[in-house]
């Protein structure tokens, strides 16, 4: 539908809307380019705190996926101020906040509206020398696939709203789903990234796909590989579900294999849709045990490796 509109072309928009990266980049001379962002949230929990800690970190981890490092945001926040306190939206921006200086980055100013329910995320601006950006875009036969955070976020905040989540499942949740991409992002830096993205709201299907398709290549992911949060499979057991699971099987209809007969809730997993989740890359296979232990030994403990890449037959996505 966009392709129809009249977009300028400029050559240095070096990453645009052409495969749907996390980022747009604009190079401003031979040393540097502008990696610019936006995203926003409803509310995933009702402490406003968290709720502004858990938006920075979703909208800044676009930044960390193309290897660049964040130095400005903007709030974005849509706020109805005639039912809630003001006291709120101070809250709010005061988590943003402390993970907006926490990613070494300043708050620049911002933008209110009234809205009917609370919404908040950043407009962030990176930083990045244009010949080290990361692309989602690349991935190459033999590589690996690396996951740096488990997945299942999504339906935990469903089950959380019928009680069904225990407190330390949605604390632990909580407390990956605010963990910033910096330090993976910073480890990272010092391999051979061939492509990478976050794994967000279409997720770790959707993103994979979008990985795999424009890279020209098929995902071969182990199901049994991969991380997930704790409870995150018991509730789709217990036949909770998320808004998004559905369209987020519908974005890859056709282009995903289960090669074992998986019970529908390993399934269901890989389209629950991520808020703040981690990054997914594909690294030369020499360099996938060396960067994993350098991402444990950095502190970023859940990182797995969960696949790799070949030559794509078929489908673009086969979980076994």
């Amino acid at each position: 539908m966009l392709a129809s509109l009249p977009f300028q072309e400029n050559p240095n928009l070096l990453v645009g809307m052409e495969t749907a990266d996390d980022a747009g980049v604009f190079r401003l001379n031979d040393e540097t380019a502008l990696v610019v962002t936006a995203d926003f949230i409803t509310p995933p929990v009702d402490d406003p705190y968290l709720f502004g800690q858990v938006a920075a970190a979703n909208a800044l981890s676009d930044i960390y996926a193309m290897g660049a490092k964040p130095v400005t945001a903007l709030n974005l926040a849509g706020f109805p101020s005639g039912q809630l306190p003001l006291e709120m939206l101070e809250r709010i921006i005061a988590g943003a906040l402390s993970k907006i200086h926490e990613a070494g980055a300043v708050l620049a100013g911002g933008h209110t509206t009234e809205d009917d329910e609370p919404k908040f995320g950043l407009s962030v601006t990176g930083l990045i020398h244009p010949d080290k950006i990361w692309r989602n875009v690349g991935a190459k036969v033999g590589d690996r696939l690396i996951l740096t955070k488990p997945v299942g976020s999504g339906v935990l905040f469903n089950a959380n709203q019928k009680g069904w989540v225990s407190a330390e499942a949605l604390e632990s949740c909580l407390e990956i789903i605010i963990t910033l991409n910096k330090r993976a992002a910073e480890v990272m830096a010092e391999f051979e990234i061939h492509a990478c993205t976050d794994v967000t709201g279409f997720g770790l299907a959707g993103h994979a796909y979008g990985m795999a398709k424009p890279s020209g290549v098929s995902f071969l992911i182990g199901l049994d590989a991969l991380p997930v949060m704790d409870e995150a499979l018991e509730m789709y057991q217990k036949g909770v579900t998320t808004g998004v699971n559905l369209s987020n099987r519908a974005n890859v209809h056709g282009q995903v294999r289960f090669e074992r007969d998986w019970p529908s809730k390993r399934r269901e997993i890989v389209y629950d849709p991520q808020t703040s989740g981690g990054l997914l890359s594909a690294v030369p296979e020499a360099q996938a045990k060396p960067l994993l232990e350098a991402l444990h030994e950095g502190g970023v403990a859940a990182a797995v490796e969960i696949g790799e890449v070949v030559a794509q037959e078929g489908e673009y996505l086969v979980f076994r």
